[in-house]
């Protein structure tokens, strides 16, 4: 098995382009529902692919969409509201996309018109920030809060902050809140993880999101990594959603690729990219994953936008020339701050 082409990368994102809506949203599928994170997850890999138009207009329908608070929903169907409740790293992910297409196009006209869409999906996501650092997972849409932090939310949150800081700095504004934010979430992360969050230890995401974040980087990253890998990774195959059964996901695999390159582990990052081509159609389009050893399509034969777009991500990161290619290795945003609510600031 090997890496994708040229060809075959256009080819993917060609399937993803041909699923987004008149309204300019990105569904999971054709019928299916859409979430703003993986809209914007899309959006990225339909500018790769030189679908600068389709990709504006997704983050067109972010603008229009956006409640006064600063929010989204966290499900929407083609003609409405499918999940009402609010998710901060739903939210929180636009600023990456804004940055990634920024680095990407160059056009400053671009961040200037979506400035005063992020800037409020920032600030509210950082109303949700517990006094240790993490963020709560969910609010409800008459206010009420979420029980619990969760782990891989919270780092998604850390990558879409740093985002968020970079596309403040070029604009010339200075928000020192939401570097401290940022440095108070990623210490949670790096050293209060298996306290300070919601345990779902089985789940992948759990296992390498803090590294694909930046905040387990270098040597504590590659460790994080190598503790539980032989429970979710399976040779020829793929990583595992979670660890106790034999359901590999191509988008889960695509981003620990991402995670694996970020840490320098290129070898392994290269091996994993290339087990995803067994989930890839004729079309290019990507099935969301398998059971194996039956290599059953699931879930119920989907195939899924999110996926070849994490896919198309991926490929970029680690054979990509462009100039987003370093963006999950960290390149082009501010450094991880590890800042404990009661330590000075210190960079990893």
């Amino acid at each position: 098995m090997s890496i994708l082409t040229p060809a075959e990368v256009a080819a993917t994102i060609d399937t993803i382009a041909e699923v987004q809506q008149p309204s300019g949203l990105i569904l999971w599928y054709p019928g299916g529902h859409a979430d703003p994170w993986n809209h914007v997850e899309a959006a990225m890999a339909l500018a790769l692919g030189g679908y600068r138009a389709e990709a504006e207009h997704a983050y067109d329908w972010l603008v229009k969409t956006q409640h006064f608070d600063g929010s989204w929903c966290t499900y929407y169907l083609a003609d409405g509201v499918e999940e009402p409740r609010r998710d901060p790293n739903v939210v929180a992910y636009l600023a990456v996309g804004v940055w990634h297409h920024y680095l990407l196009t160059g056009d400053l006209g671009f961040v200037e018109s979506l400035w005063p869409t992020v800037e409020p999906a920032i600030d509210f996501v950082l109303r949700m920030q517990r006094p240790g650092g993490e963020i709560i997972w969910s609010m409800d849409p008459d206010g009420t809060m979420g029980r619990y932090a969760l782990l891989t939310g919270s780092s998604s949150i850390v990558f879409s902050l740093r985002c968020a800081i970079a596309i403040a700095e070029l604009l010339g504004h200075e928000r020192p809140e939401w570097e401290l934010a940022a440095g108070r979430l990623a210490h949670a992360v790096a050293h209060n993880y298996d306290t300070a969050f919601e345990p779902k230890t089985r789940w992948a995401m759990d296992w390498y999101y803090p590294v694909l974040c930046g905040a387990m980087a270098g040597e504590a990253g590659r460790l994080r990594i190598a503790e539980r890998w032989d429970e979710f990774v399976m040779p020829e195959v793929g990583v595992r959603c979670v660890s106790d059964r034999p359901w590999v996901t191509a988008a889960e695999t695509a981003e620990c690729v991402m995670a694996l390159d970020a840490v320098g582990l290129v070898d392994d990052a290269h091996t994993l990219l290339a087990w995803t081509r067994h989930l890839r159609d004729d079309d290019g389009s990507y099935w969301t994953g398998c059971v194996h050893p039956q290599c059953v399509n699931f879930p119920g034969g989907e195939r899924s936008t999110y996926t070849a777009a994490a896919v198309v991500l991926a490929t970029e990161a680690l054979v990509g020339s462009g100039p987003t290619s370093g963006l999950f290795r960290g390149e082009t945003i501010p450094a991880v701050m590890d800042l404990a609510p009661d330590l000075p600031v210190t960079e990893a």
